[in-house]
């Protein structure tokens, strides 16, 4: 079965060098990041849940994959990774079923994390997430979609005491078990990052920038990464100018939180454009 323009392309992106895959949370941030040339994007849960005046991690599924295929929709030309959370289910056949319906929004890639949202028990037993990339993986091929499986560990985000080394050891699992990307979210360093590239044993890994740690695109590069994502990191960008301007009015009765805005002109010509090219 032929894969779609999206699959080969994004397939093509993890073969050498290195990617930024920003994180668009709705149409307008798909349309701009898609004018500032990023050859491919990616979902953010968080982001969009803010959007929907929910917090990350408690967006029903099935608003999830309207979601996804509004992204797909607005930049059709551009590969889409859906951040598809823990596919939205505890057994390896309920992630199953999830991803093929997460294959049909049309997205070129998803991502299976393993935490399991719970706090009393935040990460998938070992034997139980690997079960659950398996059954992604099966999902996936059975589609004959190509669609790129990018396997997550969560030890950093989820507060695990041997972060690094229960990553490391993850990773490796996922690999074995069919992903086709490995990503642990939540090292801030290069020798961080270089353990799990390593782990990943010469499979294309995904590293996380959500914050300023001091490395550039060419330093993570450096490491044999290939793909840099940045989750919610945007979404909370404009979160946080919003949250102090609409604070010092509230709080002072000051507009000085509209110092830093630029004018209107970016944008208005840019949709013009835009909407007509698309039209």
């Amino acid at each position: 079965m032929a894969y779609s323009a999206q699959v080969d392309a994004f397939r093509t992106l993890h073969e050498a060098g290195c990617f930024v895959m920003p994180n668009p949370w709705d149409v307008g941030s798909a349309r701009w990041l898609r004018g500032q040339g990023f050859k491919a994007l990616a979902s953010t849960s968080a982001g969009f849940a803010f959007t929907q005046g929910r917090a990350d991690q408690d967006v029903p599924r099935d608003m999830m994959l309207a979601h996804l295929a509004d992204l797909v929709k607005a930049v059709p030309d551009l590969p889409i990774n859906a951040d598809f959370e823990n596919g939205y289910a505890d057994t390896p056949d309920g992630v199953g079923a999830n991803v093929k319906l997460c294959i049909a929004t049309g997205v070129a890639g998803l991502s299976i994390e393993d935490a399991t949202g719970r706090s009393e028990d935040p990460l998938y037993p070992f034997e139980l997430a690997v079960e659950r990339i398996r059954a992604a993986r099966k999902a996936i091929d059975e589609t004959g979609s190509g669609v790129v499986l990018t396997a997550r560990a969560e030890c950093f985000l989820t507060g695990h005491p041997d972060a690094l080394n229960e990553s490391a050891r993850r990773i490796a699992a996922y690999a074995e078990a069919g992903a086709d990307v490995l990503y642990a979210p939540g090292p801030k360093t290069l020798d961080q990052i270089s353990r799990i590239v390593a782990a990943a044993g010469g499979k294309p890994v995904n590293a996380l920038v959500y914050g300023d740690f001091g490395l550039t695109v060419s330093d993570i590069a450096a490491l044999g990464v290939r793909r840099i994502s940045i989750g919610g990191a945007l979404a909370r960008a404009a979160w946080a100018a919003f949250i102090e301007a609409t604070r010092l009015i509230a709080e002072e009765g000051s507009f000085r939180g509209f110092a830093g805005n630029g004018p209107s002109s970016p944008l208005n010509p840019f949709f013009t454009e835009d909407l007509k090219a698309r039209s």
